[in-house]
């Protein structure tokens, strides 16, 4: 298998995995021939061979829209890869209320045993005195096991991750009542704010479903459009009754919640991004409510462990602390901060790398696009087609008729027109010289392909070229992206030449698009100059003798045809010994009708 993958099998499927991930990648996305010697060694049905039409990065893809816009509480951290790939600004806009949450300082320890210690420490303490913690995991593995170690410490909680996402809302909705602790991954909880108290909408809604309102009512009894019927207006009003009562209802608890200090979040790691970090502290003081956050961090996680760098690790090594005990000062926060930069730094030149290739491809892939939109609206090729043949044989003429007369190469040039444009006996004279040659090639070109509106009509001319184009242009295409990637899987090593790849690329991906462009427009001329209408299937009419034979003993027996009797053929029809028996047995005369009657017709 490719490095760092490994496969299962799901539903006779092929599925790869990352396994440094855990992600599910593409089936085919490697190699279609280990795919298949895959499927034949797990003894599954052995699936064709794909092939990929189209390709694009989310770059470039978003920059297709004439307008790029988005609202996030996170695109700050991410300002310079805004302003560089989309040329776009980060504008921070205030808060509504003032933000008074708590956000301390980082905790390190020297293992993982010793963060999960202080973990659950930290969350007996807020769980005590009624405080509701959101405790955020890098991963489902990760928020499982801490799952397993509060129950082992008698601690009442729920889990939201990607396994339970059918129960999500009502998870974060109920994650800031009073003495809740809830245990999440990055992935988990989005679109719902988590309210201190309890979310009263939540509450509404979920009444609603009890009283037998279907979920189409419900969310159009959360909207705001006016043109809506009478029995929605009706539900409106049943949902701000709901609203307006459980608000009053859950204001003691979300006081208490307020006194114990807020929605505490714990995250258990530092994530490779800071935008995904400053996410999990977001779930906390929100629209003016207090709050608290704190990260654990191991030495030996994976951030740490990598691109911590040995500052970090030298300092906690010097004080030869014990697991238990951590560091709580802001110089190793900033450190972790910078750790967090530098990976993001990685993955920006990662992606830019991709994009810059992709930015080849995108160039490409827009003539191509546009050609295939030409022939899809429907528009008029004609002058297209014109211009295709004759260029088509102007460069065909000039590759093989090039220079001297003795270095002509004429019979190659002949061997590819022969039964189209040429006969083995056209061009036999010396004194023709190439542009000769060209003028000829090119009139019998244009009567020919004129000569397709009489065969198959003005309309179903057109409808040939139409047809004949985006084919090749499909088919070539296809061809030219599996070209591409192999230029990829191999441009890197122009590097050891002291070359840009990027810029080989750029020149050798150049290359192979115009001799696509060439072929296309070489297999669409000849593609139109041979094609013949298709001709209609001969009819066989069968011709039905009259004849009683069939019917002499119908009857005789209980509902059976009688058996046909063979009646010879009188000699007054004088026929041959050698032809067919005229009874239509399909034997000769003289071994069917005419065996008896003396070899004599």
């Amino acid at each position: 298998m490719h490095r760092d993958t490994d496969y299962v099998i799901h539903d006779g499927q092929i599925i790869i995995v990352d396994t440094f991930t855990g992600r599910l990648m593409p089936g085919r996305r490697y190699s279609d021939g280990l795919h298949q010697a895959i499927e034949a060694k797990e003894k599954v049905k052995i699936q064709r061979e794909n092939r990929t039409i189209a390709t694009i990065t989310f770059q470039n893809y978003f920059r297709m829209y004439k307008k790029l816009s988005g609202m996030t509480g996170t695109a700050l951290s991410e300002e310079a890869e805004f302003r560089e790939i989309y040329d776009l600004d980060v504008v921070v806009v205030p808060t509504n209320k003032p933000m008074i949450r708590l956000d301390h300082n980082d905790r390190v320890y020297r293992s993982c045993a010793g963060r999960d210690r202080a973990v659950i420490a930290q969350i007996k303490e807020c769980h005590a005195k009624g405080q509701p913690v959101l405790v955020g995991t890098v991963s489902i593995e990760k928020s499982e096991a801490f799952s397993k170690k509060l129950k082992g410490a008698g601690i009442p909680h729920t889990v939201l991750n990607a396994k339970y996402h059918e129960r999500e809302a009502e998870i974060v909705a109920q994650a800031g009542k009073f003495g809740a602790v809830t245990i999440s991954t990055n992935m988990a909880g989005r679109g719902t704010d988590i309210m201190l108290g309890g979310n009263a909408e939540f509450l509404a809604k979920n009444q609603m479903r009890k009283d037998g309102y279907e979920e189409e009512m419900i969310a159009l009894a959360t909207g705001s459009s006016q043109s809506v019927s009478e029995e929605v207006f009706e539900a409106r009003r049943v949902f701000n009754e709901l609203y307006n009562k459980f608000k009053v209802e859950i204001e003691p608890e979300a006081e208490k919640v307020r006194e114990a200090g807020g929605l505490f979040i714990i995250g258990t790691e530092r994530h490779e991004s800071r935008r995904i970090d400053n996410q999990l502290r977001g779930r906390s003081g929100r629209q003016g409510d207090p709050g608290e956050s704190r990260f654990f961090i191991s030495l030996e996680d994976d951030l740490m462990r990598l691109f911590g760098g040995d500052r970090i690790i030298g300092i906690v090594s010097r004080l030869g602390l014990d697991e238990d005990t951590a560091l709580d000062v802001r110089l190793l926060s900033s450190q972790i901060e910078n750790a967090q930069k530098r990976l993001e730094g990685r993955n920006f030149a990662r992606r830019k790398h991709v994009l810059s290739y992709d930015d080849v491809m995108n160039q490409q892939r827009n003539i191509i696009y546009s050609q295939r939109a030409d022939v899809l609206d429907g528009n008029d090729l004609k002058s297209k087609i014109e211009n295709m043949i004759k260029s088509s044989i102007r460069d065909s003429v000039d590759a093989y008729l090039n220079g001297d007369s003795d270095s002509w190469e004429l019979q190659e040039l002949k061997n590819k027109y022969m039964g189209l444009l040429c006969s083995k006996e056209d061009f036999l004279d010396e004194s023709l010289d190439s542009d000769d040659i060209l003028d000829t090639l090119t009139d019998r070109a244009m009567k020919l392909w004129q000569s397709k509106d009489e065969l198959f009509g003005e309309e179903g001319a057109r409808e040939l070229e139409r047809v004949v184009l985006l084919r090749n242009v499909d088919e070539k295409w296809m061809d030219h992206l599996e070209a591409m990637d192999d230029l990829r899987d191999s441009i890197g090593l122009q590097s050891y030449a002291q070359r840009n790849p990027i810029n080989e690329y750029r020149l050798a991906g150049a290359d192979l698009f115009d001799d696509m462009i060439i072929n296309i427009r070489d297999d669409t001329v000849r593609g139109i100059l041979s094609a013949i209408p298709k001709e209609k299937p001969m009819q066989r009419v069968q011709v039905v003798k009259p004849t009683e034979e069939g019917f002499m003993n119908f009857g005789a027996k209980q509902n059976k045809p009688a058996k046909q009797v063979k009646q010879p053929v009188r000699a007054e029809q004088k026929v041959g010994r050698n032809e067919p028996c005229p009874c239509g047995s399909g034997k000769k005369y003289k071994k069917c009708c005419g065996a008896n009657q003396g070899g004599e017709a």
